[in-house]
C-alpha cells in the first residue's frame, strides 16, 4: 500500500467513529471475530484499544493487524484505524 492511499484512507476515516472498542479482557477471539465481520461490511474501520500502556497498544494493534489480515492506517492515541479489501463474494 503507496502512502498516497494511506493519505486518501486516513482523510476518509477522519469522520469514522470507532465500531469496535476492547474491553478489559483485551483481544478475544469473539473480538477478532467482530473485527473481521466489521471489515467485512466496512473495509475501513476504528478501533479503540483500552490500555493504559502505549507499549500494550502497540503490540495489541499489531496483533488485531496480523489476525485480520489488515494493514495499519493510522494510529492515534488509544483509537487505530485499520483497512482491508472486502473479500469477493
Amino acid at each position: 500500500m503507496n502512502s498516497e492511499l494511506k493519505k486518501q484512507l486516513r482523510a476518509k476515516a477522519h469522520a469514522l467513529k470507532a465500531i469496535i472498542i476492547t474491553g478489559q479482557s483485551g483481544i478475544t477471539p469473539a473480538l477478532l471475530i467482530e473485527i473481521n465481520l466489521a471489515l467485512d461490511h466496512h473495509e475501513l474501520i476504528k478501533v479503540r484499544i483500552n490500555a493504559e500502556d502505549r507499549e500494550q497498544r502497540r503490540e495489541m494493534a499489531e496483533i488485531i493487524r496480523s489476525e485480520t489480515g489488515a494493514e495499519l492506517i493510522h494510529s492515534i492515541g488509544h483509537v487505530i484505524t485499520i483497512y482491508r479489501v472486502k473479500p469477493d463474494k
